[in-house]
């Protein structure tokens, strides 16, 4: 069985927040949304159903926490859950934050407008405190 190995496009465009049992908790760098990126740390995986029993409870486990930590430290209207990958294949999910008047509220994120990256001040505020708490 080969390493698990980050997708360079992940690796590229979202910073690791902190690891949990199963998976790599990164931060997408739009800071047009606070928005969440799960890794599964299991190498080869594309899709949920490939994942061992156990690993899909723990998934789902690790989702049910992040969601509700992103949450209680947003106050966002909703929170989307979404594993698509169509173009990174590499099993991940999406956990995103959503508010009314949100830059494209209702609508979908994806293909919207261009990315407007954190600056670190803002990013360690939300993210690495906040949220890191929030988890434990």
């Amino acid at each position: 069985m080969s390493a698990f190995e980050l997708d360079g496009r992940i690796d590229r465009d979202s910073d690791l927040v902190k690891k949990l049992d199963l998976c790599q908790l990164r931060i997408q760098n739009d800071s047009r949304w606070p928005w969440l990126v799960m890794v599964p740390e299991r190498p080869g995986m594309t899709e949920i159903f490939e994942l061992s029993a156990a690993d899909h409870a723990l998934l789902l486990s690790e989702i049910t926490k992040v969601g509700a930590a992103l949450k209680q430290v947003t106050g966002a209207t909703k929170i989307n859950t979404a594993a698509i990958g169509n173009i990174v294949r590499q099993l991940h999910v999406h956990v995103i934050a959503r508010f009314e008047g949100d830059a494209n509220w209702p609508g979908p994120i994806w293909g919207f407008g261009q990315a407007v990256p954190y600056d670190d001040a803002e990013r360690q505020k939300i993210f690495l405190e906040k949220l890191v708490k929030a988890l434990s």
